[in-house]
């Protein structure tokens, strides 16, 4: 099979996807668009920020499109490219994009509450604590497996790297030089964008030359550190990004992002029809490759190019309080999950132009897929360094914009779960006040998922899958709750949420037992085997106990006001 014909196939397929049921899915519920959304009625400067529709889309895409459909596909493909194909399509198209659509819209007919603040409306405050903490569990191991991902991108120095070539050495020390540049000018134009009034299309110009000026800079003047250093570099960050306003920094930053991102999904799309690579994967492996069965693992690795329950966080957590009419939630709910799953196809098409004999080459996945689209935009006239430069940035950069969004939201889950009846912190006991406090709860969110970084990113990622999953799988039941308590058509995610539960109960448990294998063999450390397997089991209970309150309420719900 020819690449293009696989990348062709998942354009117009997606495409027909958002322009039929999409719109099918907004016509059911219900937009209006004259009504005031919560960005207006609650503004305050800080999360809830009128923005226009393209900057709303910037933040969601750039948010959601972390690692997951880089890393997932190419893990993936050792099952062969049909499976992998099959998944982006049918998951992208009938669980993520209406699992995210739906915990948008969810949110800003409830004044921008987030996913735990609407359980508790709908289902139960007992609901809700539980739902927060998962969440903020959840949180912690995607901080964990992203810091190290990106702490392992930009090492150039230090233990571990005499097996780096020199050219990969210095594509990494740019693209950190960059990503370091990228903060202080996001700031730069946050305060510009704040006071000097601008169209879309001279935002759009000055956001482009902005990234051309730092990619130019970045590339003459690289930053060199080890992975350590690098770390405590990137949880300095997600600190700032934690607690400054949303349009001096994460909006200006995603806003940017986004050309970036585009220029790299464009330029892999076009790269592909210069060089139409042949598919080197096998088409299909079999339902058991190397111990791992497809059902669930084919399922769990593949989740934010399919179906992603950390989407719903942003949806409902960031995005939901920037919306500034309800006509531009399709667009930005259901269509930036679109052009993710559509990256997952560009990505599992690079995988398979650089298969060697017929499965995945050796390699991690940022590395297999940055010296991929490297090579196709080598095709194009790009020198292979500046090339190998860019992709390494992009790569790096989906893994930070996706940081940054859920240190902000494990930062809120930790404050929601010793909200009471009221944020009025002159109304609080000391130790509540304590609790919700926005760095108070910011240091804790990150202490915990700083340890978690010591496991490394091989070992948090199959417990950060599965969690994930099951994440995806509690919202698409609480969704259902909602749209069926407010008389609104909710059946459709009736077979996604119980397929996602069956993967995700069978992967946790998997997980699980190959934990307490380790431990009873005496091959485990508690920061890496111990501290997992606490958090597994929490994730478990949780779960149940989560997906029984909303089960219970889903089918015994009457209809009531929306």
């Amino acid at each position: 099979m020819n690449g293009l014909v696989i990348v062709l196939i998942g354009i117009v397929v997606l495409g027909a996807g958002y322009l039929f049921y999409g719109r099918w899915l907004a016509k059911k519920w219900g937009l209006d668009p004259k009504a005031k959304t919560p960005a207006y009625t609650h503004e305050d400067g800080q999360d809830y920020v009128p923005s226009s529709k393209f900057t709303v889309f910037s933040h969601q895409f750039s948010s959601i499109a972390g690692a997951g459909p880089v890393t997932g596909p190419i893990l993936a493909s050792v099952f062969g490219w049909v499976p992998v194909l099959l998944w982006l399509l049918v998951g992208g198209l009938f669980f993520g994009a209406v699992q995210d659509f739906g915990s948008l819209y969810a949110s800003v007919k409830n004044e921008g509450k987030s996913m735990g603040m609407i359980i508790e409306k709908y289902i139960g405050r007992f609901g809700r604590k539980l739902f927060m903490l998962f969440c903020w569990l959840f949180t912690l191991l995607v901080i964990a497996a992203f810091t190290d991902m990106v702490a392992g991108t930009f090492m150039s120095t230090g233990a571990g790297t005499e097996a780096f070539s020199v050219a990969t050495k210095n594509a990494n020390a740019s693209a950190a030089s960059i990503s370091m540049l990228f903060i202080v000018v996001a700031i730069v134009f946050g305060i510009i964008q704040k006071h000097v009034k601008m169209n879309e299309g001279v935002r759009a110009v000055v956001a482009i030359a902005l990234l051309v000026g730092m990619f130019a800079l970045g590339m003459v003047l690289p930053m060199t550190a080890s992975k350590t250093a690098w770390i405590y570099i990137v949880m300095a960050y997600l600190f700032l990004a934690s607690v400054m306003p949303m349009w001096l920094l994460m909006q200006p930053r995603d806003y940017m992002t986004t050309f970036m991102l585009l220029g790299m999904i464009i330029g892999a799309v076009v790269g592909v029809f210069v060089a139409h690579p042949s598919m080197e994967l096998n088409a299909f492996n079999g339902f058991n490759v190397n111990g791992s069965y497809l059902f669930p693992t084919l399922f769990v690795t593949i989740a934010c190019g399919a179906v992603s329950g950390f989407h719903s966080l942003v949806s409902s957590g960031t995005s939901s309080k920037t919306i500034s009419n309800e006509k531009d939630m399709p667009m930005v709910g259901y269509g930036a999950m679109i052009v993710e799953s559509l990256l997952g196809i560009v990505a599992l098409v690079v995988v398979g132009a650089v298969a060697v004999n017929g499965t995945k080459p050796d390699g991690t996945p940022f590395s297999i897929f940055s010296s991929g689209v490297a090579g196709f935009l080598e095709k194009l006239g790009l020198p292979v360094h500046v090339a190998t430069v860019f992709m390494t940035m992009c790569v790096s950069a989906l893994a930070l914009t996706s940081l940054d969004s859920v240190a902000r939201i494990g930062r809120m889950s930790f404050q929601e779960l010793f909200y009471g009846d009221t944020t009025d912190t002159s109304k609080m006991p000391v130790w509540q006040k304590i609790l919700t406090n926005k760095y108070f709860a910011t240091v804790i969110t990150l202490f915990f998922g700083y340890l978690l970084t010591l496991g490394g990113y091989n070992n948090v990622w199959p417990l950060f899958g599965s969690a994930n999953q099951l994440l995806a799988a509690l919202v698409l039941i609480a969704l259902a709750v909602f749209l069926k308590t407010t008389g609104r058509t909710g059946w459709t995610l009736y077979a996604p949420m119980f397929i996602m539960l069956a993967v995700t109960f069978t992967a946790l448990i998997q997980k699980t037992v190959a934990l307490v294998r380790n431990i009873m063999a005496g091959q485990a450390t508690f920061l890496v085997d111990g501290l997992q397997f606490i958090v597994a089991i929490l994730l478990m209970v949780l779960g149940v106990l989560v997906a029984f309150s909303c089960l219970k309420k889903l089918f015994t719900a009457k209809k009531e006001e929306a």
